[in-house]
């Protein structure tokens, strides 16, 4: 190996770790806040990067339909957890967020959608519809359940996971879609080439650690959902709208999801289970971050990113094997770092 191809190499792992850092980031987000391990967040990549496509060729993908029977499903869980003391305020405001905004979204997307419909359009709408699925997929599946334990919504988690899969090969087919470069600017760096697209990966990865990071430490909703994550119990006790933290946070992952999607398809050919394979790179990226750490994470993503591009050229074969291989240590020494527990006898 000479220079040249080392350099290239590290550009290529730089470039994909950053997306693993974004993912990394939103399931560290979801975890703290939840404590869901939130296994379909490579459905939301698949779905950001999937209906970004869609769009651009002109055709209106099927998940912001999703969208309108989930929002559907959502209003009646509404009615019905809150039977017994329905008002007006209420219904109102459960009919403007779970009927009201996913049919408009739907009416927009048909009103918007076409070959010559500008970029920014397209990614303004596959980002409504990826937040209006994430923000259903917590009231349906997670919020009538946040109080159990961590196996049970972990298990409610890869049900979602199979769910959507599925549903994403109904929405979108067998087949793989690229969908247009965010930019054709390109920058050399004596034998690299920056692309536009590139560089949007490497910056947004960046804005989004540092909007995560002055989120949590000086806003008064990040610090309602740090307080969430810490006690619950404890932050309704004092006026913290526990089911609110928890939507902010499937809102935000979702979004993140949907953003890391377009950044990789102009990149790489998706197709409808891809997503779950790149969400599990993110995953490894936040174990190693301890599910506490975001910079931690970002830092693995990185190491994560580095180590699939080197495994690619020297054991192309063996590539995934090495990357789901660095859990491994870490998994050993947490566990020999963790003070012991006796168990409990009959």
């Amino acid at each position: 190996m000479n220079t040249t191809i080392m350099l290239f190499l590290l550009q290529d792992g730089i470039t994909n770790g950053a997306v693993y850092a974004l993912l990394g980031l939103a399931l560290v987000l979801v975890f703290a806040v939840t404590r869901v391990i939130l296994i379909p967040q490579g459905e939301f990549v698949t779905y950001g990067a999937l209906s970004y496509a869609m769009l651009a060729t002109g055709q209106v993908p099927g998940t912001v339909k999703l969208a309108v029977a989930m929002g559907v499903v959502a209003f009646g869980l509404d009615l019905f957890f809150a039977r017994k003391a329905l008002h007006a305020r209420l219904v109102l405001r459960s009919v403007a967020l779970n009927i009201v905004f996913p049919v408009a979204l739907l009416a927009l997307t048909y009103a918007l959608v076409g070959r010559n419909t500008p970029i920014a359009i397209n990614i303004a709408l596959a980002l409504l519809i990826v937040a209006a699925i994430g923000l259903f997929l917590y009231r349906i599946a997670f919020q009538p359940i946040a109080h159990t334990s961590v196996l049970v919504l972990l298990i409610a988690s890869v049900g979602c996971h199979l769910a959507l899969q599925g549903l994403g090969l109904v929405f979108f087919g067998a087949e793989g879609l690229r969908g247009p470069a965010l930019s054709n600017a390109a920058v050399s760096a004596g034998p690299l080439r920056f692309t536009g697209q590139s560089l949007a990966v490497y910056g947004l990865t960046v804005a989004f650690i540092v909007a995560l990071w002055l989120f949590f430490g000086y806003t008064k909703t990040g610090k309602a959902l740090r307080a969430t994550a810490v006690n619950r119990l404890g932050a309704r006790l004092v006026g913290i709208r526990t089911t609110l933290s928890g939507q902010i946070a499937f809102l935000l992952a979702s979004v993140i999801g949907a953003i890391s999607g377009i950044l990789i398809v102009p990149i790489t050919t998706l197709y409808y289970d891809t997503g779950f394979l790149i969400g599990l790179k993110g995953f490894i990226a936040a174990i190693i971050g301890g599910l506490v750490s975001y910079p931690l994470t970002a830092v693995a993503a990185i190491l994560v990113g580095i180590v699939e591009a080197f495994s690619s050229f020297y054991a192309s074969n063996f590539k995934e094997v090495i990357v789901f291989f660095l859990i491994i240590p870490v998994l050993v020494l947490r566990s020999l770092a963790a003070p012991a527990v006796e168990e409990e006898k009959d």
